[in-house]
């Protein structure tokens, strides 16, 4: 058997639920990032006007670290951060693995010394830098 068409308000573009839900700041941000296999839609690559709706699961990678979320809404216009949280519920799991990343790249980013190096600081910063160069 086959089923009934949804209607319109229960399938949306993929790009522009991306950016409606705030994910990317236009719409050419969002098409490029899955046009660039950054966002998988159920499990797999798809196309920006692939059609998503209410349940689909979503895996997003942008600068700010990866999203898997549920899609709970639908919106056709980009409204204040407010209403985009409502558009999808993260899940726990990435939750926690964006919050291990932020805090391992917290300790990444401790500077090497203040100020400016001296020669033995520079020295070792050179050998750091060959041993991490590629052959």
């Amino acid at each position: 058997m086959t089923q009934p068409p949804q209607s319109v308000e229960e399938r949306f573009r993929l790009d522009k639920w991306l950016w409606a839900a705030r994910f990317f700041k236009t719409r050419a941000l969002a098409t490029e990032a899955v046009v660039g296999g950054k966002v998988h839609l159920n499990g797999a690559r798809t196309k920006p006007s692939h059609e998503t709706s209410l349940g689909d699961t979503l895996r997003i990678r942008t600068e700010a670290g990866l999203f898997i979320v549920l899609v709970r809404g639908l919106s056709h216009r980009r409204g204040p951060a407010k209403e985009a949280v409502q558009l999808y519920e993260e899940t726990a799991q990435s939750q926690q693995e964006r919050a291990a990343t932020a805090m391992a790249d917290k300790t990444l980013a401790q500077p090497f010394s203040t100020g400016r190096p001296s020669k033995k600081d520079r020295r070792a910063l050179i050998r750091v830098k060959a041993a991490w160069s590629p052959p």
